[in-house]
């Protein structure tokens, strides 16, 4: 039960900033509700899965390809581009945090004299870790895209 808030919670306030990326990106009032759908149910399953142990960078690259899903289903149903709906969605997904401490360690490692192995690993570990998840969301958001949409055989 105690779960069953949390990501009821977590889905309502990732569902806020979804709905004014949304509104930033002009979507249409119409669509705006299904765009902060999509970003709780992205940001909650991600949640769910990292409850469950799995590496952020994995849970992300799971989300982003159920976004992925979701918003293709919403865009045959509105016959709209499933973009409008997946760029605001993943939004709340993004790795603000540890981009920010890459960034915070990069600017100490360059006031320094003296080279820090300390601020080398935080910039290291923060760095591919924000690469990676970026990575993740990007392919993951992609994916279901590319096989829906494949018209072709591979030869």
């Amino acid at each position: 039960m105690n779960l069953i808030l949390e990501l009821l919670h977590d889905g309502f306030f990732s569902a806020i900033p979804a709905l004014g990326f949304a509104m930033l990106f002009n979507v249409p009032k119409r669509y705006l509700p299904f765009c902060a759908v999509a970003g709780a149910i992205g940001h909650s399953s991600r949640s769910l899965l990292m409850h469950f142990d799995m590496p952020i960078e994995w849970a992300t690259f799971a989300a982003a390809a159920i976004v992925g899903v979701i918003t293709i289903r919403f865009a045959k149903r509105h016959l709209a581009p499933p973009l409008m709906y997946a760029v605001a969605a993943i939004i709340p997904m993004v790795p603000g945090t540890y981009g920010y401490n890459t960034l915070i360690a990069l600017v100490q490692l360059s006031v320094q004299e003296q080279v820090s192995s300390d601020l080398t690993s935080i910039v290291i570990l923060n760095g591919l870790k924000t690469v990676f998840i970026l990575g993740a969301l990007s392919v993951g958001l992609a994916m279901p895209s590319l096989v829906y949409y494949r018209t072709r055989p591979i030869i």
